[in-house]
């Protein structure tokens, strides 16, 4: 099956590992102290193949619209999920919960992501997926947060509010790259309309 190369067997592997990480958030504030940790390493691993899968998709020149469709898919399961158990207060790290107002944004930016997409195929007939800096700035940041809340019991004093930091430069990276994809895809979707309707 030549859709099933490495760098697609790798984000396969990232979207499937995203259980075990769920059930390690969910456990956080068990009976054993080191869900934390187990969950911190997990995550950073899962969040560090982000970047393996494209640079081999890259190198080994397999580049597929099935992997331009399931990498950043990954990156939405990995996060939403993250986001939403860790600002839940049964499950939070204790002392670091995420305020509510993080993961409405985090998964309200892929919401509508998600449906500008659909609309723009709706609408022309084509599938548009092009990455974009400040998606992937977004990406990164929010990987961060994350890794940081997991963090931040270990942390010193002085660093933890770098913690809270992170929430902001997240939350506002997401609100810029909805309006980034919002304007790069109406601009898509007109230019196509122009090329159907020219003589």
């Amino acid at each position: 099956m030549p859709w099933l190369n490495w760098p697609n067997r790798i984000t396969i592997a990232r979207i499937v590992l995203v259980a075990p990480l769920v059930i390690c958030l969910l456990n956080l504030n068990e009976g054993w102290p080191g869900w934390r940790h187990v969950t911190l390493v997990l995550f950073v691993l899962l969040a560090g193949s982000d970047g393996i899968d494209g640079f081999l998709a890259r190198r080994l020149h397999e580049e597929t619209p099935l992997g331009k469709f399931l990498d950043p898919l990954a990156d939405k399961l990995l996060i939403a999920c993250a986001v939403v158990i860790l600002a839940i207060d049964a499950t939070a790290v204790p002392g670091f919960r995420l305020p509510s107002w993080v993961p409405v944004i985090a998964v309200g930016k892929d919401l509508l992501t998600v449906i500008g997409f659909l609309l723009v195929h709706a609408t022309t007939d084509k599938y548009f997926i092009r990455p974009r800096f400040l998606g992937k700035a977004c990406t990164l940041v929010q990987f961060v947060m994350v890794a940081l809340v997991l963090l931040g019991p270990d942390l010193p004093q002085a660093a933890r509010p770098v913690v809270a930091l992170s929430w902001w430069i997240a939350s506002g990276l997401a609100i810029a790259a909805v309006v980034d994809y919002l304007r790069i895809g109406n601009r898509f979707a007109a230019e196509q309309h122009r090329a159907a309707i020219a003589p």
